[in-house]
């Protein structure tokens, strides 16, 4: 256990889950003084639930937490098998890259990075903070007992009053086999924080070789699978493929929950927590759901050479006896064999609209939140948190302006902004509908988009800096290329009849060309100069992103549009004193709205449920009197 000589830091992260992980790491690697205080050092960056990273929407998050210097892309690209980039089928905008983890190396991983950069552990409990003045000077431990710092991050996951149900059983725990945090939700509710209650679960364990997997489909990576980090090389990524098997759940598993569902906690009154609409129980399916005879089961292994299976889509809190009968009804699964049982867990969270974008809390300064504190769900909505809480403790301490970034940047700005203007009643889960520009804010753009903002935090290094700025500079010449030169029908008809398109009399500019949906840039590749032509075959990704650029080039250029007057909103900043009741034009539900709240932006307000545009109109006339 490491040893405390100073209780004097920059920075306490509370916290090793994986908002924790990436708190600790940027403010370390921003040159602060950082203690990473957890329950237990060998659980850090645990996989507690799905063995996954990414998926739709969620694996835009991890792209732009890999192009702001975070962790979490690297971390999968070295220890992952079965990548695979979802909704090929669909648009570019929702596409979204995807991969299996091997949940042992992936946190062992991190923890070798942790401690081989020099982040301090500390294993200990935190049961409350201390303040002065309404700022924050460090916290109180079980064992250390007052530790002191200049800012204090907040990353407790499911830990805070964590509660475990399994049919009529329940304990305290954060998770299974491990003990809850107990005093911090009190310390912060006497401080006059507001806090909720939460819920959210996981499916069985099952043993591998009790399974039939003869019966069931299996599921592979891609044939050319890509990594999630734009710091891997593409050219000699080749992960294992490991292969997933699909099931589906049918009437007769139905019939079992039905029947038991006096016995299942989610309905007979035993778990009070709201869970995640978009991730239900196996329970809370077959009754919304009640047409639908079977769902899907994903059984995913847990790490290479894993015993232990996953069955993603069975997650339950219902009895064990029930558990083990409703899983053998399912094909496949005849046999199957328990390692552990689903079960569901109960924890407290704290509100979101208490706290600036930056995540500094509104009440405390220099204390910030983030992952599942702020009622979100999932570990890459936890990693994009802590990153950027990481950035804003640093720029705090440093006395600078707070590091943000808009809907119109980033899925992490959309997540941010939802966050503050919501009243959140089920955890948070990001979806690529949440994001009104998702045609610019792709996965795999992210690098190019958010350069300047990841030059600016620093934690890149120079060589990334570089070779992404000639990657970007590279694109746009193409495209500028494109736009001014043409291609003759002697060299563009015979690639035009063979892809169904119609041919050209006269020359026709390259852009146009491309425009059309059925022609890819690799189809006219020859025709261009050998300058660009090269690049292109040695790096494929261009490819895409060139064609994606012009193909869009209308829809892109609408939603720069929307932006830019957007952009007028959110520059219009609302007083932090302001006090709404004076404006008499407003009703009483939006002053209420707006005194809980307190938006930052004029483009804040109009985003918070309830608040119309003639509210709207009327806070726009009072701030410009």
């Amino acid at each position: 256990m490491f040893h405390v000589k100073q209780y004097d830091y920059d920075i306490i992260v509370v916290g090793g889950g994986h908002a924790g992980v990436e708190a600790s790491l940027s403010t370390h690697r921003l040159g602060l003084d950082t203690l990473l205080i957890t329950m237990s050092e060998d659980n850090i960056a645990r996989m507690s639930c799905n063995p996954s990273i990414g998926g739709l929407a969620k694996g835009h998050l991890v792209a732009e937490i890999d192009a702001l210097g975070g962790e979490m892309g690297k971390a999968i690209d070295k220890t992952g098998f079965q990548f695979k980039i979802l909704n090929r089928s669909k648009g570019k905008a929702v596409q979204s890259p995807r991969a299996q983890a091997d949940k042992v190396d992936y946190s062992n991983y991190m923890q070798n990075i942790i401690k081989a950069e020099g982040v301090d552990i500390l294993e200990d409990i935190v049961i409350g903070v201390l303040t002065k003045n309404e700022k924050i000077t460090g916290v109180k431990t079980t064992e250390h007992k007052k530790i002191s710092s200049e800012a204090v991050i907040l990353c407790c996951g499911t830990f805070l009053n964590g509660k475990i149900t399994i049919g009529q059983t329940q304990y305290s725990g954060g998770r299974l086999n491990e003990e809850a945090a107990k005093g911090l939700t009190e310390s912060l509710k006497d401080i006059g924080f507001d806090t909720g209650r939460l819920k959210t679960g996981t499916p069985a364990r099952l043993r591998k070789d009790t399974i039939n997997l003869s019966k069931l489909e299996e599921q592979h990576q891609d044939t050319n699978p890509e990594p999630f980090s734009f710091h891997t090389d593409r050219s000699s990524f080749s992960p294992p493929d490991i292969p997933c098997f699909v099931t589906r759940t049918n009437k007769n598993t139905h019939n079992i929950i039905k029947n038991n569902l006096n016995r299942a906690p989610l309905f007979n009154g035993t778990i009070e927590g709201t869970g995640p609409r978009y991730c239900p129980s196996l329970e809370d399916k077959v009754v919304q759901f009640s047409d639908k005879d079977s769902h899907h089961v994903f059984l995913e292994p847990e790490w290479k050479n894993s015993q232990q299976i996953y069955a993603n889509g069975i997650s339950t809190s219902v009895p064990i006896d029930v558990q083990r009968e409703f899983i053998h009804t399912i094909q496949g699964l005849e046999k199957a064999e328990m390692i552990r049982p689903g079960y569901a867990i109960e924890y407290d969270f704290f509100p979101s609209y208490q706290l600036y974008r930056s995540l500094e809390t509104k009440s405390i300064e220099n204390l910030f939140f983030a992952g599942q504190i702020n009622g979100t769900s999932g570990y890459e909505e936890a990693a994009a948190l802590g990153l950027w809480a990481g950035i804003n403790s640093a720029y705090k301490i440093n006395q600078e302006e707070p590091f943000i970034l808009d809907r119109s940047d980033a899925y992490i700005g959309v997540l941010i902004d939802d966050l503050i203007t919501k009243d959140p009643r089920e955890p948070y889960r990001m979806f690529t509908s949440r994001a009104e520009y998702r045609l610019l804010l792709r996965y795999d753009n992210a690098d190019r988009r958010l350069l300047d903002y990841s030059h600016k935090i620093g934690l890149i290094d120079k060589n990334y800096y570089k070779t992404t700025l000639a990657k970007k500079n590279f694109i746009e010449n193409v495209i500028e290329y494109t736009k001014n030169n043409y291609l003759s029908p002697k060299d563009i008809n015979p690639i035009l009849k063979d892809n169904n398109s119609s041919t050209v009399d006269t020359g026709i500019n390259i852009n146009k060309v491309l425009k059309r949906p059925n022609i890819n840039l690799n189809e006219i590749l020859t025709l261009l100069p050998q300058k660009y032509k090269q690049k292109i075959k040695n790096n494929p990704e261009y490819d895409e992103q060139i064609q994606t650029d012009i193909k869009y080039e209308g829809y892109i250029k609408k939603n720069k549009k929307l932006i830019q007057k957007m952009k007028k909103h959110e520059n219009i900043n609302i007083p932090e004193e302001m006090d709404f009741s004076q404006i008499d034009t407003l009703k009483k539900e939006c002053i209420e709205k707006l005194n809980k709240f307190k938006p930052e932006t004029l483009a804040q307000a109009s985003r918070i449920s309830g608040i119309t545009p003639s509210d709207i109109t009327s806070l726009m006339i009072h701030l410009k009197d």
